[in-house]
C-alpha cells in the first residue's frame, strides 16, 4: 500500500498492517500521522538496523504512539505502530531530561 502527499510518501505491507491493527489496535493510516507532529522524537534503532536502517519515532496522534519505520528510496516504509509505553511517554513529554 502507498499513500502520500507533496512532502512525504508512505508505504507498507497490507497484511502487516492488518496484523498490527489486530495486535495493537493501530492501523498504518493512523500511524503515518505521527510524522505531522513537529515535536516527535526520532531515534535511530542500532539494535534492529542490521539489514536496513530502522528508526523509532514517538509522536502524538490522539495519543502518544511509538512507530517503527525504515526508508526505501523516496518512501517511509512503516513496520509497526503501537501506543507508547510509560517510559516512551516520559521521553516524549520530557525530552530535555532524556537527552541531557
Amino acid at each position: 500500500m502507498q499513500k502520500g502527499d507533496n512532502l512525504l510518501n508512505f508505504e507498507w505491507d497490507e497484511e502487516k498492517n492488518q496484523l498490527n491493527l489486530k495486535k495493537h489496535g493501530i492501523d498504518f493510516e493512523t500511524a503515518m500521522l505521527v510524522f505531522n507532529d513537529l515535536q516527535r522524537i526520532e531515534i535511530y534503532d542500532v539494535e534492529h538496523s542490521i539489514n536496513e536502517d530502522r528508526y523509532n519515532t514517538i509522536g502524538m496522534v490522539h495519543d502518544v504512539l511509538f512507530v517503527v519505520y525504515t526508508e526505501r528510496k523516496e518512501n517511509i516504509r512503516l513496520i509497526s505502530a503501537r501506543t507508547a509505553t510509560k517510559t516512551e511517554r516520559s521521553i516524549y513529554y520530557d525530552t530535555d531530561s532524556y537527552f541531557g
